[in-house]
């Protein structure tokens, strides 16, 4: 039960990974994006859809991740360049994704896929437990084990990652170098879109191998719960990711052994467990926040 509960775990965690970077690097720069899971369902359509009408998985990946960037700039354009509220608009633009995945996705529901294959690593995958777990997966997941690093030594290593940080932290200092925060903003926005749509596609191309409507069921509102758990750093992200989805494999793991429990319970389960992180830390973790988004904070009532 242990190797299962690890490994999906490590599987079923791809998709909200990849969310949970693109929005870490949202935030990062000062804005929150509460459309992740509108970007990760265009994504998971796109992605799918692409695949059959194509033929081509890494097509469809392509497509998916196009698709999660455009419904992310609806987000830059209301927020960044018509001033609405970050929050309100986050809602507006996941219905947005929900309606229209809806409407496109009706004929692709029935429709098969052969999807991404597990890769069993040569000689890593015979590690007894360790193999099973991280060398035995889709080559999405093992792509979102370098996508982690990559994006924290872009942040904290590049001179664009110190502008995105500085649009997040002190605006003003953009400015005084010449640079647009607002621009820095958008790049931001569209590549956490980018990273939520790829998320989309590896969850209907390499872990469900079928779409349906609304199959992300919240797993890009739990990305952003998982950003304020990780204290917007990427790499403390995977261990967030992980742990979620290693609730989910647990409760399921449960109900196939016939524990007499609800299933409706065993199903909260994760949910449950991601709101009792964040009564434990997320007060902690708030403190770490980049400052532009401590406006948002601010109207949570203080202990």
């Amino acid at each position: 039960m242990i190797e299962a509960v690890l490994s999906g775990a490590v599987r079923g965690g791809t998709s909200i990974l990849y969310a949970t970077l693109g929005e870490t690097v949202t935030e990062r720069a000062g804005v929150i994006n509460l459309g992740t899971e509108g970007s990760m369902l265009a994504g998971a359509l796109g992605g799918y859809a692409v695949s059959v009408s194509s033929g081509s998985l890494w097509l469809g990946v392509a497509a998916g991740a196009g698709c999660g960037l455009a419904l992310a700039l609806v987000h830059a354009i209301v927020v960044l360049f018509r001033g609405g509220n970050q929050l309100a608009t986050g809602l507006v633009v996941t219905f947005l994704g929900i309606g229209l995945t809806s409407l496109f996705g009706d004929e692709y529901v029935s429709r098969g896929i052969e999807g991404f294959k597990p890769v069993a690593i040569y000689g890593l995958s015979s590690i007894p437990l360790l193999g099973t777990v991280l060398f035995k997966h889709d080559p999405l997941t093992y792509l979102s084990f370098v996508a982690a690093p990559a994006i924290w030594w872009l942040l904290f290593r590049t001179t664009w990652g110190l502008s995105l940080r500085a649009a997040g932290e002190r605006e003003e200092v953009l400015v005084a170098h010449g640079r647009s925060a607002r621009s820095v903003r958008v790049a931001a926005i569209a590549m956490g879109g980018m990273l939520a749509g790829i998320g989309g596609a590896q969850l209907s191309t390499a872990y469900t191998l079928t779409w349906s409507e609304g199959m992300t069921v919240g797993r890009g509102f739990i990305a952003v719960a998982l950003v304020i758990f990780a204290a917007w750093d990427p790499i403390k992200a995977v261990g967030g990711a992980w742990f979620y989805s290693g609730t989910v494999a647990f409760q399921l793991q449960l109900q196939a052994r016939g524990v007499e429990i609800s299933p409706f319970l065993l199903n909260a389960i994760p949910y449950l467990v991601t709101i009792a992180a964040l009564m434990v830390w997320g007060r902690r973790r708030v403190h770490a926040a980049p400052e532009g988004l401590q406006r948002v904070f601010e109207t949570a009532p203080s202990g």
